[in-house]
């Protein structure tokens, strides 16, 4: 069998055949080839990716191209959408548009997809300016994604903006295929004092191995507010490499929040660059996981400009086998002055099986500034248990309502109501018990 690079390499001349030549990313898709080829997938010799393997997924025989689509009906589907509320929704099948399940739009802002803004020619000046503009031009994954970028989402959101609905972005994999690599693109913009919210949520229908390769581009002009949610629950054959990179202008507000309760294997490189004054970054994560689940965050903030704040706030909750990784890093450029950035990551063992690795880094070059970090992996307080106990509630219930009690503040500054509720009941399913109070 082929493995896993030299297929990909060899598959990359059918999928450009396949794809106009006048496409404008043409010469970009050559280049970003060239240097995963160079550089092959990321081993344990990367520093970056020390407690994190691929070998398991590079053995596989992964499909490339999905020779065919099942169609889905809405009520199979429905729990993973929120379907509480109105939003617009962009969903994709083994990597293919569905039309049936999504609600995009053109009325004074664009959600709609990225085959459609590579190909007309009415978005190629958007295309030129921001595409593979903030994305890694140096690590593999990313390249490889770049090489292959054909379909995901698009959102343009314009000066003074505000998109009326949330985004739902779901990627679906169904099992037609053995095993199913996908690599979805997405491009999101909101220019000048506009305002957007996007929930992203990658969901395996089967128990077929499948491994996402994903790139999200953001970038928040002068002003702007975005507020990105992701939510990984997946099965325990699938599993996502997310690379999330985002550039912010002047008096930006992002935010990113990242629910990590399932999957076999998730990666998470959030990278955030700091391209103005007065921007303010927070990235905040709840991760729970059990049996031999592996969840790795990598966080970069850059900041490169004066009077900014980047806060993040991690925690983790680790059962059974599983494996936790958070590599949190924060440079301050020496320009930077009164910058304050802080950095945070919590950690709860609950089993003596289950293994944390945790490395904040800091890079300050500036005298100026407001840094701190702090990390902490321990056990449930006994005493407070104890507590618990002693006012008759039983055990299984007090545990998991300290695990709550630790996990919930995360929980907070989620801006969309019915998404804090369901992330309440993931949460209380995740740790097995009926919390008893209103979710």
């Amino acid at each position: 069998m082929m493995d896993l690079k030299d297929k990909l390499v060899s598959s990359f001349l059918a999928f450009e055949n396949n794809i106009d030549v006048d496409d404008p990313v043409h010469d970009i898709r050559s280049e970003a080839l060239r240097v995963f080829e160079g550089k092959g997938f990321p081993s344990k010799k990367d520093e970056a990716w020390k407690y994190t393997s691929l070998n398991s997924l590079k053995k596989v025989d992964f499909s490339i191209f999905p020779s065919e689509v099942d169609a889905l009906e809405y009520k199979e589907v429905k729990k993973y959408f929120l379907h509480e509320m109105d939003t617009y929704k962009i969903v994709f099948i083994d990597g293919i548009y569905s039309s049936f399940l999504s609600e995009t739009t053109h009325d004074g802002v664009d959600v709609c997809l990225m085959s459609a803004a590579l190909n007309k020619p009415k978005y190629r000046a958007v295309i030129d300016v921001y595409f593979n503009k903030v994305a890694s031009q140096e690590e593999s994954l990313t390249n490889l994604n770049t090489a292959f970028s054909k379909e995901g989402a698009y959102i343009y959101i314009p000066k003074n903006k505000v998109a009326q609905k949330p985004v739902e972005i779901l990627h679906f994999s169904t099992g037609n295929e053995a095993a199913l690599l996908l690599q979805p693109r997405s491009l999101i913009i909101a220019e000048d004092n506009a305002e957007l919210q996007v929930i992203e949520r990658h969901q395996s229908l089967t128990k077929n191995e499948v491994f996402t390769n994903s790139v999200t581009e953001i970038f928040a002009a002068k002003d702007a507010i975005v507020d990105y949610y992701k939510v990984q629950n997946d099965v325990a054959t699938a599993s996502l490499i997310d690379n999330t990179y985002i550039s912010q202008k002047d008096s930006s507000l992002v935010k990113v929040h990242t629910f990590s309760f399932g999957g076999k294997l998730t990666r998470n490189n959030l990278n955030f660059y700091q391209n103005g004054e007065r921007i303010d970054s927070t990235m905040k994560g709840v991760t729970i996981l059990g049996e031999r689940q592996h969840v790795d965050h990598h966080t970069l903030v850059h900041h490169k400009e004066p009077n900014c704040e980047s806060h993040q706030d991690y925690k983790g909750i680790y059962g059974e086998k599983s494996t936790g990784v958070f590599n949190g890093k924060i440079i301050v450029d020496k320009i930077a002055q009164k910058t304050n950035a802080f950095q945070q990551n919590n950690n709860i063992l609950v089993s003596d099986k289950a293994t944390i690795n945790t490395k904040p880094q800091l890079e300050i070059f500036a005298d100026d500034v407001k840094c701190s970090h702090g990390c902490t992996i321990g056990q449930l307080d006994e005493e407070a248990l104890f507590y618990l106990q002693s006012r008759g509630i039983p055990k299984k219930e007090a545990r998991a309502l300290l695990m709550y009690a630790f996990a919930n503040n995360v929980l907070e500054s989620v801006r969309i109501p019915e998404l804090k509720r369901r992330i309440n009941k993931l949460i209380a399913n995740k740790l097995g018990v009926n919390l008893g109070f209103d979710l």
